[in-house]
């Protein structure tokens, strides 16, 4: 007599669709499962279709290497906009030294912003 198990195991991971341009944190299974480094790293879809199996995307590492062909979404992670963006979005701008916590890409954005934004618009040359 064998002893059922008391639960059952649900697959809890929502199926998520992704399209052209997303960032995507893409894991290569065969790397990751024969314990092999570099197997973890972030691409950009190139290419999104889906056909009797599911969805397959085509990724470009954003690092450089080679492109990676059908590769399945249950192996990726999206990378919002909003987390590239939260040093900006959270900078304690006020704090000394604020600066120096953020990243170049952030301070060089800040800065353009505030220019821009201090600067009186243009007007048109008036013609006579």
């Amino acid at each position: 007599m064998h002893a059922k198990p008391s639960t059952t195991v649900q697959n809890v991971a929502t199926q998520i669709t992704f399209t052209r341009g997303d960032y995507v944190l893409y894991r290569d299974p065969a790397l990751f499962w024969a314990g092999r480094p570099g197997h973890t790293y972030v691409c950009r879809v190139v290419r999104a279709e889906r056909n009797t199996d599911g969805h397959w995307y085509t990724l470009d590492p954003v690092t450089g290497g080679g492109r990676v062909y059908a590769a399945r979404g249950d192996y990726m992670r999206l990378l919002p906009p909003a987390d590239a963006m939260r040093d900006i979005d959270t900078a304690p701008l006020s704090a000394e030294g604020a600066a120096q916590e953020m990243t170049p890409a952030a301070t060089a954005w800040l800065t353009q912003h505030h220019a821009t934004a201090n600067r009186r618009p243009e007007l048109p040359a008036q013609r006579h």
